[in-house]
């Protein structure tokens, strides 16, 4: 069993992807290289995103630091699962915030928290993301990119290592 005080990444996957899709894949890499434990629970079963809340909840990860990742819905998971665990980090992509069928207004983010939007995202609208980040004065990376990301993978692994870095010097 892992030591739970060690620093570690939990990551949210979207609606309709898995807990090991690419972009996780290519984050746990990195994450792993800067010694960190990951991971990466299965939502998949459950398409109401208050229960996929509830199930990151109920699991209670603890790490020293502690990041959640959220891509999407799990970005929406990631956000409002911040009271109850007080991440050290929080790294958001095209998170569903503000939504229909996403209840609430997440608070209790950290200080560093990042958000990665595609310009051209066609499932969440650009403006949760800005009200988000505008409200909490958190770092926004508008990308000429679509809702998936997929072209900009490179970059969001370059913030990703950085705020993990920030995230180890603090503790």
């Amino acid at each position: 069993m892992p030591e739970m005080s060690e620093p570690r990444v939990v990551f949210a996957h979207g609606k309709e992807s898995g807990p090991w899709g690419s972009k996780i894949q290519h984050l746990a890499a990195i994450a792993r290289s800067q010694g960190f434990a990951v991971e990466s629970l299965d939502y998949s079963d459950l398409m109401d995103a208050s229960a996929r809340v509830e199930r990151l909840l109920a699991h209670a990860p603890t790490g020293t630091p502690l990041m959640l990742v959220g891509s999407s819905m799990g970005g929406y998971v990631a956000a409002m699962a911040c009271e109850a665990l007080a991440p050290d980090a929080l790294l958001l992509m095209a998170p569903a915030l503000y939504l229909e069928g996403y209840p609430g207004d997440p608070s209790h983010c950290p200080d560093d928290t990042v958000v990665i939007h595609g310009w051209d995202d066609d499932i969440v609208p650009l403006e949760g993301s800005y009200a988000f980040a505008s409200a909490r004065r958190a770092a926004l990376h508008v990308v000429a990119d679509g809702h998936r990301l997929a072209e900009s993978i490179e970059l969001i692994g370059e913030l990703f290592s950085a705020q993990l870095q920030r995230a180890r010097d603090r503790g």
